[in-house]
């Protein structure tokens, strides 16, 4: 009965580890003034709390109790490392003076780090991968193994990314904290564009063998929350109803098995009312503002989705209209895609497949499985089975998602020879 006990508390460790250390790291690096000695402190405290908490019992509030023993490791560890570099015990002396025992460990302080450690992520003199890669890693703790397969890159390439980015808020003293409000935002365009990034790669992920990852899509929901707070900008709350809308839909997007159901197929009992009534809010305040951009305009196509009662009672030609209004504001040719598709849907198969073939004439999409997948489907709602199973071919070729794989593997079944 005393090791079934001891291995539940070292469960609770594990849990809450993967649940605050991100926390945790954001409010250790204010405090110690660094990345490495935050994560040297972070893996001594949970070394601590492994042997501690299965003989006291879980503290009542674990995050702040990492903060406190993280903190005080990082002291001790520098004191032993004084016996050879007199500026570490000066250091040690400042952390330990600056710092009520009890600062920095209250649930508002630590979020207020994370808030701070997402602007020293997105800083603009890192380059806008390392941004990335960087804000992937130390805000929502991925693996950078993980963050390879998002990039489609080697893990050696992704690690010397996160290195550097962090030599150089180290070597420049790049501050770690939010900017002055006259700064704020030319800053926010670059931190809003990597917490949507995040949120994609949990609605949909780029690669592996799952469709869909909640901790990514959450934890940028949450950062999209803190922003707001921080300043109820038009764009901001735009990009907050976008990610909302989207994940609305997450219990209908995929099957018990883990397989792809698409929009039209999607059980709409299942979409979270609460999230599309407060991203429908807000974006309806962005749009009052009249001071929006294209997360705002993006999360009005989504709300128009979210509000049909059925795929056939769809808004098209609104939609098509929104798309328009996006491409003014944002051209890209994956929004060219998306428009064609709701065109498509607006005036026929035929309409969209011209638009779609103009599109891949240029090659810009050449590469992009989801331009030959949704050729593929108009084709194939065409009759053009030939056609169909060549897209489709192509698409599976590109795609690294292993639920669109099998997706694109059973349509190309269907389409016969």
């Amino acid at each position: 009965m005393v090791e079934d006990s001891v291995e539940r508390i070292r469960e609770q460790v594990e849990a809450v580890y993967r649940s605050d250390s991100r926390r945790v790291l954001a409010t250790l690096i204010r405090l110690l003034g660094g990345f490495e000695a935050a994560e040297e402190a972070l893996h001594d405290a949970f070394t601590a709390a492994m042997e501690s908490w299965p003989r006291d019992g879980v503290p009542a509030n674990p995050a702040g109790w990492f903060v406190s023993v993280g903190r005080f490791k990082a002291i001790e560890r520098l004191r032993r490392r004084a016996r050879f570099d007199d500026s570490l015990a000066r250091i040690a002396e400042r952390i330990e003076m600056e710092v009520p025992e009890s600062g920095g460990a209250d649930d508002e302080g630590i979020e207020d780090d994370r808030l701070r450690l997402v602007f020293t992520c997105c800083h603009p003199a890192l380059a806008p991968e390392a941004r990335i890669a960087l804000t992937l890693r130390e805000v929502c703790g991925l693996a950078t193994e993980e963050i390879a397969r998002a990039f489609l890159a080697p893990p050696a390439t992704i690690a010397q990314r996160i290195v550097r980015a962090k030599a150089k808020i180290r070597e420049e003293r790049i501050p770690y904290g939010v900017p002055a409000r006259d700064e704020l935002q030319e800053r926010l365009d670059g931190v809003l564009r990597v917490v949507y990034l995040v949120f994609n790669e949990g609605y949909s992920a780029s690669s592996g063998a799952t469709l869909l990852r909640g901790d990514l899509s959450g934890e940028a929901i949450r950062l999209g929350r803190l922003l707001a707070e921080l300043l109820p900008d038009p764009e901001v709350e735009g990009l907050l109803a976008l990610m909302l809308l989207q994940e609305s839909r997450r219990a209908a997007r995929s099957t018990a098995a883990g397989d792809i159901v698409l929009l039209e197929d999607q059980d709409r009992s299942l979409w979270d009312r609460g999230q599309i009534a407060e991203g429908t809010a807000l974006v309806e305040r962005a749009l009052r503002s009249r001071r929006f951009g294209p997360y705002t305009i993006q999360a009005a196509i989504a709300a128009v989705h979210a509000e049909a009662t059925s795929f056939p009672a769809t808004d098209w030609e609104q939609l098509v209209g929104l798309y328009d209004v996006l491409l003014r504001a944002e051209p890209s040719p994956v929004v060219e895609l998306n428009r064609a598709v709701a065109v498509a849907m607006r005036d026929g198969p035929e309409a969209g497949l011209e638009l779609v073939d103009r599109i891949l004439a240029r090659g810009e999409l050449d590469e992009y499985h989801l331009a030959h997948a949704a050729r593929a489907d108009l084709c194939r709602r065409l009759g053009r089975k030939m056609e169909a199973r060549a897209s489709y071919e192509r698409a599976l070729d590109l795609a690294r998602q292993e639920p669109e794989r099998r997706f694109l593997e059973r349509r190309l079944r269907e389409t016969g020879s």
